[in-house]
């Protein structure tokens, strides 16, 4: 049955998008574009051919859309073994399928000059227009043009963050149109405008209750426009200034995440690393979105084979992230007066920090993690590093290439909370019964038993009467200091932290001169590191060495095998200078010279993204 679903779907895929032109338009032929829309279960296997595009976690195998984790660590959480990834410095010659690193992540899995899906979304909204009002009740009809709509908003809230200005489609463009083929730009405001009306119409009438976490639900779009609305508020604040519509996008922020919290179905009843590795999600009421994967039907994924202890690392969290990570007693590392919260050791760590970084790394400093010596575990459940400590060869083949079967956590109920906290914080309405529902209930989650054999304890709570006042937040507020760091914590290695380091106008924090720390790694003995190479002491001579806490570098140089310090690789370096380069905006992609000469050569004009040079 299965098999011959992903036949019919990748039949749905073809007709509806198969062809590379500007908006990937294919024609319908009238025979199967009019028997298809003729039930309620051809819509939702319609519906089903969006999924792997939109949600992180939905794919397979080794691709990027299959993990959480893989792709998502070119930010200020990471460090590269070598010269960092780079953000875009010149227009490109084709923007059709070659965004850049960078901008590649922050699209979400590779998003172009290219309007196949705003293209799909508004032949669905047509089609149950024109085609199906005879079929469906009003319920089914306005369900279906909610997620219709709902993927609609998604698309364009896509573009819109990597473009800014985009051309905006309502309805499905003819291939004889030419002049709506080849509009112009819409201001960013306007599509923004079109995207709150299709985000307010999904919540107000897409179903709430499916019986499902993998289909389309009130709460699952209640959600994703949490996320949307948050990053479009932040925009508006931080890049264009405009304090009226950043509040109209973070009061629906609120409006949405409250669908959420106000439904009493989810809450923080399972340990953190449980929610990474579980076989089945289908329970657990922090999940409000989830994918399912099962062997048996072929259908698996790789996210925990990027933890597993057998493969080695080139991207490894770095010593920036570490030191964000809020002590247990509530208190900022730098200002705490307990001692040994200065203690960088990885057993100390474990046992003084939030429960989080026990959750998320391996125990152990490790030459896996290569630039850095710390190694995530958030991926994999604790039975997958079994093997390490009892000494065997490998873990189980569920754990390797793209055998793994854990289910993916799409979207997660404590996204949606911060998600609130942090737009009621902007509004300037935050109490302390808010911090208790966000911020304190995600740190009141269960500990694994592990965890506490290992000393790990729950984090105090945050109090808006006594808060942390880090001396990294610079020109940040200290409460939403406090709320950014609880993200960062929260989401390692997870879709979020380049996604949030653009809203908030801090891509500096990327910058290695300005940031050292993003280029080193753990506390270490060099010649305590687990997985070292025998022949370590001759082959990484002059390649390694430690720093100090006052930052005094030590090169290891065959001789000083027990130097201690931060972790560092010699060849690490620092991507390009990026910020205040005359013509090069680092926030915003430019569109490709051949994408301007195909309208060019039909006779239009499409200008280029702001911040870019204007030539072909």
């Amino acid at each position: 049955m299965k098999a011959k679903i992903s036949i019919l779907l990748s039949f749905i895929l073809l007709l509806f998008c198969g062809c590379n032109d500007f908006l990937d338009r294919p024609p319908l032929t009238e025979l199967n574009d009019e028997n298809f829309w003729t039930s309620e279960s051809n819509l939702k296997l319609f519906a089903a051919g969006f999924y792997d595009h939109f949600f992180i976690g939905y794919s397979t195998a080794w691709l990027t859309t299959a993990n959480l984790h893989s792709g998502f660590q070119r930010n200020d959480n990471y460090v590269y073994n070598g010269t960092q990834s780079n953000f875009e410095r010149s227009v490109p010659n084709d923007r059709g399928n070659n965004l850049t690193d960078l901008q590649w992540i922050e699209a979400f899995g590779g998003l172009n000059w290219n309007f196949v899906w705003v293209r799909k979304a508004n032949v669905m909204i047509d089609r149950l227009k024109d085609q199906m009002s005879n079929v469906l009740t009003t319920d089914a009809m306005n369900h279906w043009m909610g997620v219709a709509r709902f993927f609609r908003a998604l698309e364009y809230s896509q573009l819109v963050s990597t473009f800014g200005d985009v051309p905006f489609y309502d309805r499905e463009i003819g291939s004889a149109e030419l002049d709506e083929l080849y509009k112009q730009r819409t201001p960013r405001n306007d599509v923004m405008d079109a995207i709150y009306n299709d985000f307010v119409f999904a919540l107000e009438n897409v179903r709430g209750d499916l019986g499902s976490k993998n289909e389309a639900n009130t709460y699952i779009v209640a959600g994703f426009v949490s996320r949307w609305a948050l990053f479009e508020g932040s925009w508006q604040k931080y890049h264009e200034n405009n304090s009226v519509r950043a509040q109209k996008f973070f009061e629906l922020a609120v409006r949405a995440a409250e669908v959420v919290m106000s439904s009493g179905r989810f809450a923080f009843s399972t340990d953190f690393r449980s929610l990474f590795g579980s076989q089945s999600l289908s329970g657990v009421a922090e999940v409000i979105m989830s994918r399912r994967y099962d062997d048996s039907q072929s259908v698996t994924h790789s996210q925990a084979s990027l933890c597993n202890m057998v493969e080695s690392q080139s991207y490894a969290p770095n010593l920036s992230l570490i030191k964000s990570f809020i002590c247990n007693d509530g208190s900022d590392w730098q200002t705490s007066e307990n001692a040994d919260n200065k203690n960088f050791s990885m057993a100390n760590l474990i046992r003084t920090r939030d429960s989080r970084f026990e959750a998320s790394f391996y125990k152990q400093a490790t030459y896996k993690g290569i630039p850095s010596c710390l190694y995530i575990a958030k991926f994999i459940n604790r039975e997958g590093h079994n093997w390490v400590d009892a000494g065997l060869a490998g873990p189980p083949s569920q754990y390797l290439s793209t055998f793994n079967t854990s289910d993916a956590p799409v979207l997660r109920y404590a996204e949606v909370v911060l998600n609130w906290v942090e737009a009621k914080a902007e509004l300037g309405n935050v109490t302390q019964s808010d911090i208790d529902r966000s911020i304190n209930a995600i740190r009141s989650r269960p500990l694994a038993a592990a965890a506490t054999a290992a000393g790990v304890q729950r984090t105090a709570p945050l109090e808006l009467s006594n808060l942390p006042n880090s001396p990294d937040r610079g020109d940040v507020p200290q409460l939403l200091w406090e709320i950014r760091r609880e993200r960062r914590m929260e989401f390692v290695g997870e879709f979020s932290r380049l996604h949030d380091l653009r809203r908030w106008k801090k891509l500096e924090y990327m910058d290695g001169e300005q940031n050292p720390d993003i280029m080193r790694g753990t506390w270490v003995k060099l010649s305590e590191i687990r997985d070292l190479p025998s022949n370590w002491t001759t082959v990484q001579k002059d390649l390694m060495g430690v720093v100090s806490m006052d930052g005094t570098k030590t090169v290891f140089d065959g001789t000083n095998p027990n130097i201690e310090g931060f972790y560092y690789r010699v060849n690490v370096v620092n991507r390009l200078p990026f910020l205040d380069v005359f013509n090069v905006n680092p926030y915003l992609a430019p569109i490709g010279r051949n994408q301007r000469q195909d309208y060019k050569n039909k006779g239009y004009d499409l200008a280029q993204t702001k911040g870019w040079p204007d030539e072909f």
